[in-house]
Parts: structure tokens; sequence; C-alpha cells
């Protein structure tokens, strides 16, 4: 028998197998390219953070705002203050506040930098697939932010200066004066935490998309979600109910979107899969 393959035993390659040997590289080539798409996101963050640097008083003044709305409109105070017991304190919090702010700014670089790198080695339905994943990340995170300004701060602030006491016979005055770097640290950490835990849907759609989880499976995990979601709001906010509660809730309803699309998404490449099962 030939070792020679008869012409019908070749195998068949297609276009989007070519076009991932075509992308092949070798070792080498993709640790410099690592490297220089490394150099250009942390170039992108040191730009924005230096920029960011320059409106830190701003933004800092913009974040106290509902501390501030609450202590002056419903208490009628007129004048509220923040103290720092570190001689570098303020310029700490604000070189923090622009690295933080930083990011924000520098991740549309950041993500087409870690999409450009990866792409070569997708096929190009994967490359559509995963771009939508790439916008949608830091939009969630973005609507988990300013669901923190607009919504947990105003109650926090509401309930942490609900502890104050006026002076009278026979009782000591309690006034609080707020850190400016513990006030910093609260708002990041609860950005944080609303931020990561609003890419619920990006993380249960990537999971879906690659057929590790279903539908069905997250519908009939819904109580084992519950306890999660609920163990994670008691780890990731400030140790009260109110911060707990308006984590749990969202996120919950994040959950219940998540099994909205991967179920779309199940639709989706059912229908492809007859069409190419009808066009063999």
């Amino acid at each position: 028998m030939s070792k020679d393959m008869r012409a019908d035993e070749q195998p068949n390659f297609t276009d989007e197998d070519n076009e991932m040997e075509s992308s092949r590289a070798p070792l080498l080539d993709h640790l410099i390219e690592l490297r220089t798409r490394l150099i250009w996101s942390i170039a992108a963050l040191a730009g924005a953070t230096l920029l960011c640097f320059f409106f830190a008083r701003p933004l800092y003044n913009i974040l106290l705002d509902p501390l501030v709305q609450v202590a002056e409109i419903e208490r009628g105070e007129t004048r509220f203050e923040l103290i720092y017991t570190a001689p570098l304190e303020v310029f700490f919090v604000e070189l923090k506040l622009a690295l933080f702010a930083g990011v924000f700014v520098a991740f549309p670089v950041m993500g087409w930098q870690i999409y450009s790198f990866v792409a070569p080695g997708l096929y190009k339905r994967e490359k559509g697939a995963v771009l939508p994943f790439l916008i949608a990340a830091p939009v969630l995170f973005l609507l988990g932010a300013l669901f923190v300004y607009w919504v947990m701060l105003p109650l926090i602030s509401n309930f942490a200066l609900s502890f104050e006491q006026q002076a009278a016979e026979g009782r000591a005055a309690i006034t609080p004066q707020i850190k400016v770097s513990e006030y910093l640290s609260l708002v990041m950490a609860l950005m944080l935490a609303f931020g990561l835990s609003f890419q619920l849907p990006v993380v249960l759609s990537l999971l879906g998309r690659a057929g590790i989880i279903g539908s069905d499976t997250l519908r009939s995990g819904r109580k084992y979600a519950v306890v999660g979601i609920l163990v994670a709001a008691a780890f990731f906010t400030p140790p009260d109910l109110i911060s707990q509660v308006m984590l749990a809730v969202p996120v919950f309803l994040l959950y219940e979107i998540s099994i909205i699309c991967v179920s779309m998404m199940e639709k989706k490449a059912a229908e492809d899969e007859a069409i190419d099962t009808g066009e063999n």
C-alpha cells in the first residue's frame, strides 16, 4: 500500500482552519508581542493616572457630594468637615484616586490590547462572540459604580451620621470626624464590590458560550445562587444590613438576566447547527 494518501483521503481544511494555521507563531514571537501589549497597557494606565491626578481634587469632591448632601440638606448643617491625621494623607488619597480613575480611562486601550493578543488564536466566529463581552464588561462595571454613587452612598451616609448626638445636660456630644482616606477606602471598596458583582452576566454568558453551563442548570441552581449571593454580599460590603441587601438584590436580578442571555445563546447555537447540518 502506498504511503502517500489518496486525493480523497486528504484532510479537508475549512477556511477557519486555514486562518488558524496562518496565525500560528513561534513561542518567542508570542512573548515579544505580549511584552509589547503590556508596555502599551502600562503606558496607557500611567498616562491616564497622570491625567486624572490633576483632577483628583474635583473628583474627590464629586465623591463627597452624597455625604455632604445628607449632612447639609437632610440635617441642616451649613458646614461639614473631613479630617486628615497624617502630613501626606491627602496627597496619597489623591494619588490613589487618580490610579482608580485611571483604570477606567485607560480600560479601552488595555482591553483592546488584550483582545489583539488573543484574537489570532480565535476563529472568525469566536472573534465576533468575544467583542460584545469586551464591551459589556466595562459598561456593567460602570453601572455598578454609578449604583453605588446614586443609591448606596446616600444610604450609608445617612446611616453613619445617624449616630451623631448633640450635647445636653448629662449627655456628651458625639460628633462625626471622618478621615479623607477612610471615606475614599469605603467608596472604592463599594465600587469594586458592585462593579465586580455586576460582571455576573458576562461570566455566566461566557461559561454558557463555552458549553460549561446551560440555562437549565442555572434555573435549577437558583436556591444555591441565592445563598452564594448573600455570602458574597456579606463578604464584600461593610457589616451593615443595608449594604448587603442593596448588593444582593441587583445581583440576583442580574442572575436572572444571565439565564435569559444563556437561553438566547443556546437557541442561536441550535439554529446555527441546524443550518450547518442542512448545508452538509
